[in-house]
């Protein structure tokens, strides 16, 4: 299919970002395919090019031009993975600490969860594209943890639809700054784009979407808390927004955290130790767990002793 569109931005398109903008007039389209069209000069507005945070006016003329296919080729790398299960329809990951799970913006070098799964797995679905191919849901580079990534498109669809109705559930491990004074917290509070910063999130009382995070104390040391959480929503940097909206931000979060941590740690120490989903063509329940990693494991016993 080869996308040549050109159209004038309307009302409705006013102050929205050109990637968005375009995306609906593109069909079968990812953002991601969108967003590297546009990074590589593929869409000009008013016969300029732009970024993909640039905001178009009512009468603004787009020219979108097809992006060549080897832009969004990702290659297979021998990458090792962690596989906790795999039957003929999916999938189940324990993804490493540091490992970015596709390739976007600033993470094309080959060296994603996507580069890994094209080696080792002969089948992923093609619901997300080339880009992501098979990725239901995402954690963070520096999040570790499970996810269950799709053969199938059926499966896809049937894990999709159990994360939009809140019967895949998720429950990590965290560390976090301060002494937690209760034993279980819910946090009810609306997530957003920071305005200031495309990649972070913020609390937006007014406009953000729903977000719920469950919070239980596990234990208490000096300075520190060791805690579960689990996510009734998945919105993108839920638990780290949200543990630092109640002033105990996860130990070595520099972005919604400390900006100096005073001990050296591989990122911020959240882990997705649980994971739990009906299987799409047994109809049964499935459960995993996976245990800590050595770098969470190294700086939870520093917290203990300080």
């Amino acid at each position: 299919m080869i996308d040549n569109v050109t159209f004038i931005c309307e009302k409705v398109d006013d102050d929205k970002r050109v990637d968005l903008v375009t995306l609906r007039h593109l069909k079968n389209r990812t953002r991601a395919y969108v967003q590297h069209a546009i990074d590589e000069g593929g869409c000009l507005v008013n016969g300029k090019k732009v970024k993909n945070s640039y905001r178009v006016k009512e009468g603004d003329t787009i020219s979108f031009m097809h992006l060549e296919e080897k832009v969004l080729t990702v290659e297979k790398r021998d990458i090792p993975l962690d596989i906790i299960y795999e039957d003929e329809d999916l999938v189940v990951i324990n993804k490493p600490r540091g490992l970015v799970v596709h390739p976007s913006n600033g993470h094309y070098d080959g060296n994603t969860l996507v580069n890994a799964l094209l080696y080792h797995i002969k089948d992923l679905s093609s619901i997300n594209g080339v880009v992501r191919p098979g990725i239901v849901h995402r954690i963070d580079k520096d999040t570790s943890g499970l996810l269950v990534v799709a053969k199938n498109d059926t499966t896809h669809l049937f894990l999709q639809e159990q994360l939009k109705d809140k019967t895949m559930h998720r429950e990590y491990y965290a560390l976090v700054e301060g002494v937690i004074p209760h034993t279980k917290i819910k946090i009810d509070a609306p997530l957003g784009k920071d305005k200031n910063d495309r990649l972070k999130r913020t609390i937006d009382v007014k406009e953000g979407k729903e977000a719920i995070t469950y919070v239980e104390v596990l234990e208490r040391y000096r300075n520190h808390s060791f805690i579960s959480c689990r996510l009734e929503t998945g919105r993108t940097h839920q638990i780290r927004v949200h543990l630092a909206y109640i002033h105990h931000p996860i130990v070595g979060d520099t972005t919604y955290g400390f900006k100096k941590q005073p001990y050296t740690s591989k990122g911020q120490m959240l882990h997705a130790y649980k994971l739990s989903f009906i299987h799409p063509r047994t109809k049964e329940k499935m459960e995993f767990f996976a245990p800590l990693d050595e770098e969470f494991i190294r700086v939870q016993n520093l917290l203990k002793n300080l």
